[in-house]
């Protein structure tokens, strides 16, 4: 079974990519900052408009250090109370590695809900070392291009981690540069997850999310 996970902004999104046939919804704000927490109001008109799964950004600032870690708690807190049961975060420290004190404080609000860690891997000075600390903290996939440059610089390092998928019970979302002629070998190197947003639009972040694109894309995602 193969994963579509389509980036929302808003409930319209959403119904789009459920009419496409995505899988799966990550919903953000932001984009031009990488996508950040989106606000109560729009979480709870998002999973009003889809019954697909929603997983929800947990961010407050560009790069991988969180601006204020007392405002995402309680942002984490008010988004669950809406509603909100999946989610999406990460962090690094001044290291560039997997910043374990900053994830676990905002784990806590969490209560155990299911989550990804972010393209936070890929800028990380190892990632497959970071893989191997994000495995300990309790996600149930990671997103990543392998690069911070995207897919196509990237393969190399999925490949590593698709490899320790089962081991380390994690799955592997690609995302970040990721295109149709990418698949193929994704499939074939045991990745199954594929996350997409500025393609799964007619023209960019300024449009909305384009069912017929979606749909394009579980075409190619299913093989």
């Amino acid at each position: 079974m193969t994963l579509l996970e389509v980036i929302a902004l808003d409930a319209r999104d959403a119904e789009a990519a459920q009419a496409g046939g995505a899988d799966r919804l990550e919903l953000v704000s932001g984009m031009g900052s990488g996508g950040l927490t989106p606000s109560a109001d729009t979480v709870r008109s998002v999973l009003a408009a889809t019954d697909l799964p929603v997983r929800v950004m947990l961010r407050d600032a560009a790069g991988y250090a969180p601006a204020d870690l007392d405002r995402l708690r309680r942002d984490a807190a008010e988004l669950r109370a809406v509603g909100a049961a999946e989610f999406v975060l990460g962090f690094l420290d001044g290291d560039s590695t997997v910043d374990l004190a900053a994830c676990r404080a905002l784990l806590g609000e969490l209560d155990g809900a299911a989550w990804t860690f972010h393209r936070a891997l890929d800028n990380a000075a190892d990632p497959v070392a970071a893989w191997e600390m994000v495995a300990g903290l309790g996600c149930d996939t990671v997103l990543a291009a392998g690069s911070p440059a995207g897919v196509s610089e990237g393969l190399p390092v999925l490949r590593k981690l698709a490899d320790r998928q089962a081991a380390d019970g994690l799955a592997v979302l690609v995302g970040g540069g990721l295109k149709q002629q990418h698949v193929p070998e994704l499939l074939a190197a045991g990745i199954s997850g594929f996350h997409v947003g500025g393609p799964a639009r007619v023209a960019g972040w300024d449009t909305p999310v384009d069912p017929d694109a979606v749909a394009g894309w579980r075409r190619v995602v299913d093989g």
